[in-house]
């Protein structure tokens, strides 16, 4: 009967289609209102810095800025970062062929772009969709602040609340994801940032002892093997940074740096500075035990992948892990090879203070 009610409502049900077809309709046509009803947004509030805006195809994101930096958020596939920029420079890697892109249950999943956050482990966590791609709710809750909420999803039994802040005049975006646990049963996930960034830079990670590797990362080979003495021509360690100079020979690398953040230079004379909390004394339940994971795809973007310790997430419980980004002016090397280390060390820490 409650079919029946469902498809006795809808107009496009009508016709000689048979009930097994006319069923799959109505779950289709009912996921995909659920998904346009969850992402209607919150009635329009009146905060500095703090405004929304169409952008990359998408109509009702929220722009966060101040003087020199702006922000732009999108919910409609996946509560992402579209644009991170300094004086009009975005540092987040877009694919514009996928302007506007939304997902349609069933239909073709795309590996979306843009300033990503997940949750792992990578080779644990079940599929997440809802999360993943799915449509988000966005508010606007200050000056310079802003709040994503996705959909429960029932693969990983969570539901993810992303709250984002712009500083009133440096280039700190503070970023905090926060795990709630809706199912009957504890969880343990962990915090797995994804983000795309413009491609064929220079990553520099200072190192810290000890160290599970001998070379301070592992590189993930073909197939389910992880290399834990890899030889790479664009990979070296030098006065105390790990240095990934071009794209690698293959494109996952995985460290276990305590020192808590990392840079990556960029070809559009902006270094790209993450900071974050690292807990030595914890398990991290990624395979290899990482706290940093990076991904170059060829010369066209680079994920930079802060990760978080394993939580575990009783019944109703939350977790959260935050993130503190900076766009630092920071000339790109003329020669690869030369890069200032002493000049990054100074331009991202003064910076991150």
């Amino acid at each position: 009967m409650k079919r029946a009610r469902m498809n006795s409502n809808r107009n496009s049900f009508t016709g000689a289609a048979s009930a097994v077809s006319a069923d799959k309709r109505s779950r289709h046509a009912t996921a995909v209102a659920v998904a346009m009803m969850f992402a209607a947004q919150s009635p329009a509030a009146e905060f500095e810095g703090a405004r929304r805006i169409d952008y990359f195809g998408y109509k009702d994101c929220i722009r966060l800025e101040n003087e020199n930096v702006t922000v732009t958020l999108g919910h409609h596939a996946g509560g992402r970062v579209l644009e991170y920029a300094f004086k009009g420079t975005n540092a987040i890697w877009l694919d514009p062929e996928q302007a506007g892109w939304v997902h349609q249950p069933g239909g073709k999943r795309v590996s979306i772009c843009g300033g990503r956050f997940d949750i792992g482990p990578e080779k644990i966590i079940p599929r997440r969709d809802k999360l993943w791609l799915g449509a988000w709710r966005a508010e606007i809750t200050g000056p310079r602040s802003a709040r994503l909420t996705s959909q429960k999803d029932e693969g990983p039994g969570v539901q993810l609340i992303r709250d984002f802040e712009l500083d009133a005049k440096s280039s700190k975006l503070t970023c905090r994801q926060t795990i709630v646990n809706t199912s009957k049963e504890a969880k343990e996930w962990c915090h797995w940032s994804r983000t795309f960034a413009e491609g064929h830079g220079i990553c520099v990670i200072p190192v810290s002892e000890p160290s599970r590797f001998p070379d301070k990362y592992v590189m993930y080979e073909s197939g389910n093997l992880i290399n834990i003495r890899p030889q790479d021509p664009n990979i070296r360690l030098r006065d105390g940074f790990l240095e990934i100079l071009d794209t690698p020979r293959l494109p996952k690398l995985g460290m276990d740096s305590h020192t808590g953040w990392f840079a990556y230079l960029m070809k559009n004379d902006l270094m790209f500075v993450k900071k974050f909390a690292v807990h030595p004394a914890r398990a991290y339940n990624e395979v290899a035990g990482l706290t940093i994971s990076i991904w170059y795809y060829k010369d066209e973007k680079c994920e930079l992948e802060p990760i978080g310790p394993r939580e575990r997430i009783d019944p109703g419980g939350s977790a959260s892990f935050t993130e503190e980004w900076h766009l630092v002016p920071f000339p790109f090397p003329a020669e690869r090879r030369a890069v200032d280390l002493p000049a990054v060390k100074s331009a991202a820490e003064t910076e991150l203070r």
